[in-house]
């Protein structure tokens, strides 16, 4: 029976999975500039409160002009650079650029919000610092080895979280959908919609919550990924990394007993 995942464990490891396997034995950033954000974003728009798009509309033309061709180009992107390889090396409309064309399959959020620098650095920041805690978080296992030897002090992480949701207050508020149980989620204050703070409140929910004990780093030949465990046995992140480990371990055999 698979483990269901919950909002916050969701948001965390999607922003931790940013730092990929490339398909080609090398690691990839998916966010090196601000039109790879804005393009996560639009794919995440639960990270950001309802009146987040409005703030498009309200921007100098000079922005705005600005804005639309930051737009322009990631969609013109979408089908290029930004459609990744997997493991075995197809096509994964998965990543964030490709996903910012489905955004739009939602309530809109999102669509017209744009990332600047500052959110960049902001949001890489949280990002190595999830990933610090990523790694505590698995022990005694090893970390996934695409920053095993270069990640943030962990006293250092910790700190960078809290002071990223310190900078936004959030109230509770209560969901109850027709046909399940309430639901209690935390919302950023009216006109408080900053990004880095919101993935920090995510951040910390899934880490100090239940979640964490089921985070695994995969091990399988060239992944690089961080996974939850969805059921007792589960070793890897997904059926094609048990394949390639499962090949690993049979030609090392072979080689000890040559």
């Amino acid at each position: 029976m698979r483990e269901p995942i919950s909002r916050d464990a969701r948001l965390t490891l999607d922003l931790a999975l940013t730092i990929r396997h490339d398909g080609s034995g090398g690691v990839t950033d998916d966010l090196t500039d601000p039109a790879g954000l804005t393009s996560w974003v639009r794919a995440h728009p639960e990270v950001l409160p309802p009146t987040a798009p409005d703030r498009a509309a309200h921007r100098d033309p000079a922005q705005r002009a600005e804005g639309e061709s930051l737009s322009a180009d990631v969609e013109g992107r979408a089908d290029c650079p930004g459609a990744v390889a997997d493991d075995e090396g197809r096509a994964d409309r998965r990543g964030p650029r490709a996903d910012a064309a489905q955004s739009a399959d939602g309530d809109g959020r999102g669509d017209g919000f744009l990332v600047d620098a500052a959110q960049l650095a902001a949001v890489r920041e949280l990002r190595a610092a999830v990933r610090a805690l990523f790694a505590r978080a698995v022990r005694p296992g090893e970390p996934s080895p695409a920053d095993a030897a270069r990640l943030m002090p962990v006293p250092e992480a910790l700190r960078l979280l809290n002071d990223a949701a310190a900078r936004t207050p959030t109230v509770p508020v209560l969901d109850w959908p027709e046909g399940t149980g309430p639901e209690l989620r935390r919302q950023p204050v009216h006109g408080a919609d900053d990004l880095a703070a919101a993935l920090a409140h995510a951040a910390i929910t899934f880490l100090a919550g239940p979640d964490r004990d089921r985070l695994r780093a995969c091990h399988a030949p060239r992944c690089v990924r961080y996974f939850l465990k969805e059921h007792p046995r589960q070793e890897w992140c997904k059926p094609s990394c048990g394949n390639r480990a499962r090949v690993a371990r049979h030609h090392e055999r072979h080689k000890a007993t040559a």
